[in-house]
């Protein structure tokens, strides 16, 4: 089935808008500065070790905010590409994640951490999930589409509201 072009730009500008602001918050801990660059750099390749436990406590809430950041680019890249296999879009979205921590060490910004990887990876397979699901209640793509780009709209908007507030609050 072919997709509607009104719908497949919006839903293009909107994945490039959350994948912006995905990478600005991973990489650049929504900063506008460039000095915290070269400041911290660790790697962890033991998946749910060391990164997880602090304090001797694990740390539960992060694995759950890597996947649920990474559950919108499963939805978006199934919208824009479901001519792609299960397979290869879940690559594409490991890869966006390996992307991330592989410059997460170089600009030694963060923790690169296998773990991170692993959620995710996860959080877009869930995504896929979603889409697959959702196409199965809605059976008209258009329809489906629209509804999931209102709902991602309204998603971008809160989201650059909260990052707005976040950004005013530490000025």
């Amino acid at each position: 089935m072919k997709q509607n072009p009104k719908y497949n730009r919006l839903t293009a500008a909107l994945f490039v808008i959350y994948l912006l602001l995905v990478t600005w918050i991973i990489l650049f801990k929504m900063q506008f500065s460039l000095s915290e660059f070269g400041r911290f750099r660790s790697i962890n390749l033991i998946p749910f070790a060391g990164s997880l436990i602090v304090n001797g406590k694990v740390r539960l809430s992060e694995i759950f905010e890597n996947i649920l950041v990474f559950v919108p680019v499963g939805i978006y890249l199934s919208m824009l590409r479901s001519d792609l296999s299960f397979l290869k879009r879940t690559a594409l979205i490991a890869g966006y994640s390996l992307l991330l921590e592989t410059l997460q060490y170089i600009l030694a910004v963060g923790a690169t951490d296998i773990t991170d990887l692993i959620d995710n990876t996860l959080g877009g397979i869930i995504g896929i999930g979603l889409y697959a699901g959702a196409g199965r209640l809605i059976r008209q793509k258009d329809k489906l589409d629209k509804i999931l780009n209102i709902l991602a709209a309204a998603g971008t908007v809160c989201l650059c509201v909260l990052i707005l507030i976040l950004i005013l609050a530490n000025l």
